[in-house]
């Protein structure tokens, strides 16, 4: 495209009298090859004017490339994008920009420290050197209350829950211009309520003709009820494409996988045994040296699941990590059937029984540039059955990462594979894999299931309940409701660092516990 055609475009010519329907972007052929494997392997796409368009795929099928190109963060090796009908180039988000695509990333790329409208106007192509902040205010907030998002644009960005910060990005990308909208993940980490206002305001702007969505997400249910058409990726190819009131739930499983995935969990029928672990008005304090958990109590029997139900930054992952041994106790106590580790090393910790499934899978899960081999050591390298007089034996590591790999289906060449190589899903497979291999006592999972494919998540799910079948007790932190109320025998909706409540998992409706996470409403403990 010369720079002409670009000047024209970008002064409107290309939105004018869009009609609903009418196909506004298409991808042809697009093509993108890294280092051994091939990301996306010609495929074709469009978007529709007016509608909302799910791509659904299993981790690393191609999806968040395939939108990396068209929102110019990624060029393709082959293949052809055209804007309703005008061949167009992105050399850069800029051009994507203001040519009228907008992305929402599933990790926020917004200043903690800097107030809603300084976010939303930092870096706008078309700010100029002078701000009339009076102005930009004024249609930031007409765009907020079309589409029923509440947010104070004064409020610092640190100050808001995940809901307003989802928010804040989308009227980003709206001021900007956006008439086509890419949401990646954008329900990951949102309260249900939070989640049914999020639709809500997607639904309206597909009324308002805007072209919605790439909707990338792993939620079928949410896609079933809120797409008009859905788009599936394997392995880097187009493998279905359909209109979702032809489409269920075990559809769209098994064209993302493959196979047939089983929904229904078949939660083992275990008789809870002793206290595994009793937590006592437990107090810490967060990496600001806020506190983070208050007063929190709770008890974990053998062959019980207690699910921790709230929204990111609530003190579920102080908890998890003071209980592994990696934040220290304010206030409180921890007992492990019936000894005090309050204050007991990480490892000491390890060698009781206790296995933690951090939710941070590379940052603190994994070492990316050492071997699969000695990954899988991080958890046998004080093993009197692996080390003797200091050495380690390579040979028997080797053997059991072998047969982890094969057990937990981890798709890799070779144990010596450096797990930076490794997918999302693969890696968390073998994090699970050389935590559970150990038969601990009590599991500490936090977000396990955290952007898993749904054959993954199948996968890590009917494992922690095979732990809990052979007597483990399991604390499972999750942000997925559903999760937490298909896995869990007790839900305690956390708020503000305390817990709101605990509920026997058999009897909780999730409106309830959606308005407990929220902090809405508080019941009566029970034991």
């Amino acid at each position: 495209m010369g720079m002409n055609e670009r000047v024209q475009l970008q002064q409107g010519d290309l939105w004018r009298d869009v009609r609903p329907g009418e196909v506004i972007l298409e991808a042809r052929g697009i093509t993108k090859r890294f280092p051994g494997v091939v990301a996306n392997d010609h495929i074709d796409f469009e978007i529709r004017a007016g509608e909302i368009h799910a791509i659904l795929g299993e981790n690393g099928a191609g999806k968040t490339t395939l939108m990396n190109i068209l929102f110019g963060l990624l060029q393709p090796d082959e293949g052809e994008i055209y804007l309703r009908g005008r061949r167009v180039q992105f050399r850069s988000p800029l051009d994507a920009i203001q040519m009228g695509i907008g992305m929402v990333h599933q990790h926020r790329k917004l200043i903690p420290a800097h107030t809603v409208i300084e976010n939303i106007l930092l870096g706008h192509p078309q700010a100029g050197s002078v701000l009339n902040l009076k102005q930009a205010e004024e249609k930031v907030a007409a765009l907020a209350e079309r589409y029923g998002f509440k947010v104070d644009l004064r409020a610092r960005v640190w100050q808001l829950s995940e809901g307003e910060k989802q928010a804040v990005e989308i009227l980003k990308a709206l001021y900007r211009g956006a008439r086509i909208l890419i949401l990646d993940e954008p329900t990951s980490a949102l309260t249900p309520p939070e989640t049914e206002r999020l639709l809500e305001a997607v639904q309206a702007m597909a009324q308002d003709e805007l072209g919605i969505v790439p909707f990338i997400t792993h939620k079928l249910p949410i896609v079933l009820a809120i797409s008009d058409r859905v788009t599936v990726l394997r392995q880097g190819r187009v493998v279905a494409r359909m209109a979702t009131r032809e489409a269920t739930e075990q559809l769209l499983a098994q064209k993302m996988v493959g196979r047939e995935v089983l929904f229904r969990l078949q939660k083992p029928d275990v008789t809870p045994g002793e206290p595994v672990i009793q937590v006592e008005n437990l107090a810490a304090r967060n990496d600001k040296g806020h506190l983070a958990l208050d007063g929190v109590s709770f008890t974990i029997r053998e062959g019980e699941i207690l699910g921790i139900a709230g929204v990111s930054g609530n003190g579920q992952h102080e908890l998890a990590e003071v209980l592994a041994g990696l934040r220290p106790v304010e206030q409180g106590r921890i007992l492990f059937a019936g000894q005090d580790i309050t204050h007991l090393p990480i490892l000491d910790r390890w060698r009781l029984g206790i296995g933690y499934i951090p939710a941070e899978r590379i940052d603190v899960g994994s070492i990316g540039d050492f071997s699969l081999i000695e990954n899988v050591l991080m958890n046998y390298y004080f093993d009197e059955g692996f080390v003797r007089q200091g050495i380690i034996d390579y040979d028997k590591a080797y053997r059991l990462t072998e047969r982890l790999i094969v057990e937990y289906n981890v798709a890799t060449p070779s144990p010596r594979v450096k797990a930076r190589y490794l997918s999302g899903g693969n890696l968390q497979k073998l994090i699970l894999a050389r935590v559970l291999s150990r038969k601990p006592r009590l599991i500490i999972a936090n977000l396990p299931t955290q952007a898993l494919d749904v054959g993954a998540t199948e996968f890590v799910r009917n494992k922690l309940l095979a732990a809990k079948a052979q007597g483990a007790a399991i604390l499972l932190i999750s942000e997925d409701l559903d999760e937490i109320m298909s896995l869990s025998d007790w839900i305690a909706p956390i708020y503000e660092g305390r817990l709101m409540g605990m509920l026997p998992a058999a009897e909780a409706k999730k409106e309830t516990v959606g308005a407990m996470m929220a902090g809405l409403q508080q019941e009566a403990y029970a034991s």
